[in-house]
């Protein structure tokens, strides 16, 4: 049973990518957490997301609303970590379907709404450089894929055909 979580939470992994990848803005796709590891029971699966410093983030942020509708389903989690073009981080895509300054009393993000869909709650969490730096691309190309567990290169090497 173990073992189909993790199998569940990279077959999310294709459809992520192939639609993460046609938003305007978006610069690269990369994998990062405990799934690129051999953990057997990973908690959720996490992307992140090199984006346009001008990119209209509120698409990224739909479809990592439903890539977390779909792994809660299954029990587990995901998070779409957000970097500029320089590789720094900036933040996470908003879970909320609105977002403007003001809308929720609980938004903790640190500049709520000033650029729309950016949820920079950087007191909460902020990935070091050398996290993002570590981060496994899987688009526009592949790289370090050896490092990368058995499981996982199969399913990336399928998104890649």
């Amino acid at each position: 049973m173990i073992r189909r979580m993790r199998e569940q939470l990279l077959s999310y992994l294709p459809w992520f990518v192939s639609k993460a990848a046609k938003i305007p803005g978006v610069r690269s796709i990369k994998l990062l957490g405990s799934i690129t590891t051999d953990k057997k029971n990973p908690k959720d699966i996490d992307f992140l997301i090199e984006v346009e410093d001008d990119a209209d983030l509120k698409p990224l942020a739909k479809l990592g609303r439903q890539l977390k509708g779909r792994t809660m389903q299954a029990g587990h989690g995901a998070d779409i970590f957000l970097a500029n073009p320089q590789g720094k981080y900036i933040g996470r895509t908003c879970s909320w379907r609105e977002c403007r300054p003001g809308i929720r009393v609980s938004c903790d993000a640190l500049n709520c709404g000033k650029r729309e869909y950016l949820h920079d709650d950087l007191k909460t969490v902020d990935l070091a450089d050398a996290v993002v730096q570590a981060a496994f691309e899987l688009w526009p190309s592949w790289e370090r894929a050896t490092e990368l567990p058995e499981d996982v290169r199969k399913v990336v090497s399928e998104v890649r055909r």
